[in-house]
C-alpha cells in the first residue's frame, strides 16, 4: 500500500488566521466564541465567527488554499496535483442573499418581470458584477455547490480530478479519505484536500434553532449542562502526497495517514442511531484498516458538539470500544462547530498534538459527565497514534487514524 503523509496545512477560524495563531488560542485554553447580531432581523446568538462580518466562502477558500501550499513549500501552478475540496453548505450564503435581494426586487416592482440585482461589492471581484439572465448566467453558475472546489483547481493550475464531497458534518474527513485514495490507488501523486465552510447564514442560523439545536450561551461539549452547539466558521485543507515523492523532494512531514472509515446508519435525518451500530463499525473498521487495536490509540479527537443526543452516544461508543486511559477532548468549545469543516480542523489539531506533544484541551468544559479521560486543560504527553470522528446528520460516519512516525 502507498504510504500518504501530510505536508502542509492551512487553517483558519474563529480562533485565528492562521495555524499557528489558532494552535496557541486552543491550548491557552481560550474560545473564539462570541456573541454577535449579523443579521438584524434575528436576535444576537453565540457565534464562532471569524471577524465582524460573515465571511465569503471564496476569500476562505483561497485563504486557507495559500496559506497550505507555502506551509508545503510548493507552488502553483501544479498542473498534476488532484483537488478534494468539501463543505455542507457551499455558496448558500450568496444564493440566500440572491434570493432575498430578488425578492425585495419583485415587491418593488409588483407585477412587472425583475431583473437580476447586483451583488454587494465586497464580494470577490469575480461575483461582484451585476447578475442578469442575459450576461451573467456564468457568474451564476460560479455560486453552485461544487465550483469551490473547481475554484480552487483554477487558483493552483491543477488539471487532474476535481472532487467537491458534501456529507454534511462528516465532509472534512470524507475529503481526506477521498484525497488519500487518489494516491493510493496511484491516479495521483499528490492532492490538496480539505473543507471550509462559511455557515452564518439566516437559514442555517434559523434552521438549528427551530430543531433547538443551537446552545443559547456557549459551546460546553461532555458537560453536565451543555445547551447544544455553536455554529462556527472556518477551513482546513492539507497537502498530501506519497511518501515517495515527500522523500524525493525532502519535505517535512507532519503525520501519516494509517486508515480511514465511512460508514451509514441509514436511520434518521438528524438523529443518531441509538446504539451507535454503524459509528461503532467505523471505528473497528479504521482500526482495522490501520493495523491497529484500541489500545494503540493516544488521543481522541471527539466529534463533540455539545449537544444532548450527540456528547452521551459519542461517549458511549468510547466506553465501550477503548480503555480509561485514552484521552479524548473536543475543540468545538473554542472554534464553534464548523459543520463540513469540523472533521478538517479535528485532523489540523492531531497533526499539530502530534508535532509539539501536545493535547488540546476540551475548552468549555466544566463539569465532565461521562466517565472519560477529558482533558481539560492543554498538556504534554507522548502522541504517536490518534484518531479523529466526525459524525454527521443523516448518519453520516467518519473516522481517520494518523500516526508521527514516517
Amino acid at each position: 500500500m502507498v504510504a500518504v503523509v501530510v505536508t502542509g496545512i492551512g487553517l483558519v477560524s474563529a480562533l485565528g488566521k492562521n495555524l499557528e495563531d489558532t494552535w496557541q488560542q486552543l491550548i491557552a485554553g481560550q474560545s473564539g466564541i462570541r456573541w454577535h447580531q449579523p443579521f438584524p432581523e434575528l436576535e444576537p446568538c453565540p457565534l464562532g465567527m471569524i471577524a465582524k462580518q460573515p465571511a465569503h466562502m471564496r476569500v476562505l477558500t483561497q485563504s486557507v488554499v495559500t496559506s497550505a501550499l507555502k506551509d508545503a513549500g510548493l507552488f502553483p501552478p501544479l498542473p498534476d496535483c488532484g483537488v478534494v475540496i468539501g463543505s455542507s453548505r457551499s455558496y448558500q450564503g450568496l444564493w440566500e442573499q440572491m434570493a432575498q435581494q430578488m425578492h425585495r426586487g419583485v415587491a418593488d416592482k409588483g407585477d412587472a418581470t425583475p431583473s437580476s440585482p447586483s451583488l454587494p461589492h465586497s464580494l470577490t471581484p469575480s461575483l461582484s458584477h451585476s447578475l442578469t439572465p442575459s450576461s451573467s448566467l456564468e457568474d451564476w453558475l460560479e455560486t453552485l455547490p461544487h465550483m469551490n472546489a473547481i475554484n480552487v483547481a483554477r487558483q493552483i493550475g491543477a488539471c487532474g480530478m476535481v472532487l467537491a464531497p458534501m456529507a454534511a458534518c462528516a465532509t472534512g474527513i470524507w475529503a481526506i479519505a477521498q484525497a488519500a485514495l487518489l494516491i493510493q490507488t496511484g491516479q495521483c501523486q499528490r492532492v490538496i484536500a480539505g473543507a471550509v465552510e462559511a455557515p452564518i447564514t439566516p437559514l442555517t442560523i434559523t434552521g438549528f434553532q427551530q430543531m433547538g439545536a443551537l446552545a443559547k450561551t456557549g459551546a460546553y461539549p461532555f458537560d453536565l449542562h451543555r445547551e447544544g452547539l455553536v455554529l462556527g466558521e472556518g477551513g482546513a485543507v492539507f497537502v498530501l502526497e506519497s511518501a515517495e515523492l515527500a522523500h524525493q523532494r525532502q519535505a517535512r512531514v507532519y503525520g501519516q495517514i494509517l486508515g480511514f472509515s465511512l460508514t451509514s446508519d441509514a436511520y434518521h435525518a438528524n438523529t443518531p442511531e441509538p446504539e451507535a451500530r454503524s459509528a461503532i463499525a467505523a471505528v473497528k473498521q479504521c482500526l482495522d484498516r490501520s493495523h491497529l487495536s484500541a489500545n494503540d490509540i493516544d488521543y481522541i479527537h471527539a466529534h463533540g458538539t455539545a449537544t444532548l443526543l450527540n456528547d452521551r452516544i459519542e461517549s458511549i461508543l468510547i466506553q465501550r470500544l477503548f480503555p480509561k486511559s485514552v484521552s479524548v477532548s473536543s475543540t468545538k468549545g473554542a472554534t464553534g462547530h464548523t459543520l463540513g469543516a469540523s472533521g478538517a480542523l479535528g485532523v489540523a489539531f492531531l497533526l499539530m498534538a502530534m508535532k509539539k506533544q501536545i493535547l488540546p484541551p476540551c475548552v468549555g468544559l466544566s463539569h465532565p459527565e461521562f466517565d472519560l479521560d477529558l482533558v481539560r486543560e492543554a498538556r504534554q504527553s507522548k502522541i504517536q497514534r490518534v484518531l479523529c470522528f466526525s459524525f454527521g446528520f443523516g448518519g453520516q460516519n467518519a473516522v481517520i487514524v494518523l500516526g508521527k512516525d514516517f
